[in-house]
């Protein structure tokens, strides 16, 4: 009798036992089906297609080339998947660049160069280990010899307008020098004399021939990448709104020829407060402004004054 037990319930018994590894491995592989659907969805990370022609400011870039092809794809991954410091970018981009277009126009420098600012600074007013300010990265000793003052109560590295003016003339004696725009932007990164010696040593004048330092290297790489980006962010997933984009305010000039030397009072008697001085005239570094040489200085001041202050919290 056991024997017939045996035979008949043995077969059940491993057909059920099969049956739940079967039910089993299907719920977890359509809850790892699900898992994955959701995660590409939220988190798809695309590789970039290769361009079939790049320049920069009218000179072909060899994209061709597979070497350079993977500077390029390392420069424009990065921006792509740095979204949040890409994004400010595109906010900010649309606050500056139409001061430094005009300038630019005017000077017959490349409209490509306004992304060279970018890169330099993010549109903020930092200071380098080397000691360069402003969008520009200006060092001293460059901003002095192409005309801005520099000192401790005034700094015109961080005057937009005046130190977009130096970069031209700066990026135009670059050009003069080599005879490219790629080369210029080169050497805006490395300093002429410094580019200079590297064509002279290895006898070649264009920038993908040269062996240079690394952030060198790299350099208009990154420029081309943030181009590309900011004049096709719809490619690249990046997706706003008109009015997420930062605006700049209007102001006015007042004209100064002689010594202030109280800029708190001042901005009081503008009918507006020390910190939006500030904001619209970042090269004014201390609480006065001196005048011993009797320059005129232009000072902004905002015409939407209310707007800008808040109320007092009583004391």
């Amino acid at each position: 009798m056991r024997n017939i037990l045996t035979y008949f319930f043995f077969p059940i018994v491993i057909i059920f036992i099969i049956t739940q590894l079967f039910i089993y491995s299907s719920l977890v592989s359509s809850d790892n089906d699900l898992h994955y659907t959701n995660f590409i969805s939220k988190y798809a990370i695309f590789s970039i297609n290769k361009p079939e022609y790049l320049d920069f400011a009218g000179e072909e870039t060899p994209i061709y080339s597979n070497e350079i092809w993977e500077k390029y794809d390392k420069a424009i991954l990065k921006n792509t998947y740095w979204q949040s410091n890409t994004l400010l970018y595109l906010k900010k981009s649309n606050k500056y660049f139409h001061i430094i277009e005009p300038i630019l126009a005017k000077n017959n420098i490349p409209d490509d160069f306004k992304y060279l600012s970018l890169i330099e600074s993010g549109f903020e007013n930092v200071i380098s280990p080397a000691g360069a300010a402003g969008f520009w990265q200006l060092l001293k000793g460059t901003a002095r010899d192409y005309g801005l003052e520099v000192n401790s109560s005034i700094d015109e590295r961080y005057n937009l307008e005046k130190s977009t003016q130096a970069a031209c003339e700066y990026l135009r004696k670059s050009y003069d020098k080599f005879g490219s725009w790629t080369m210029a932007a080169a050497a805006y990164n490395m300093g002429q004399n410094g580019l200079m010696r590297a064509v002279n040593k290895q006898s070649t004048n264009n920038y993908y021939n040269l062996y240079l330092n690394q952030e060198t290297r790299q350099y208009v790489f990154r420029i081309l990448a943030v181009k590309e980006i900011l004049e096709n962010p719809l490619d690249f997933g990046f997706i706003y709104r008109e009015k997420d984009l930062y605006s700049s305010k209007e102001y006015e000039i007042i004209e100064v020829d002689s010594t202030i030397s109280d800029l708190y009072l001042f901005a009081l008697n503008q009918g507006i407060n020390y910190k939006i001085l500030k904001e619209f005239n970042p090269w004014l570094l201390s609480s006065s402004l001196p005048d011993e040489s009797r320059r005129k200085y232009q000072i902004k001041i905002p015409t939407m004054r209310d707007s800008l202050i808040f109320k007092e919290v009583a004391r």
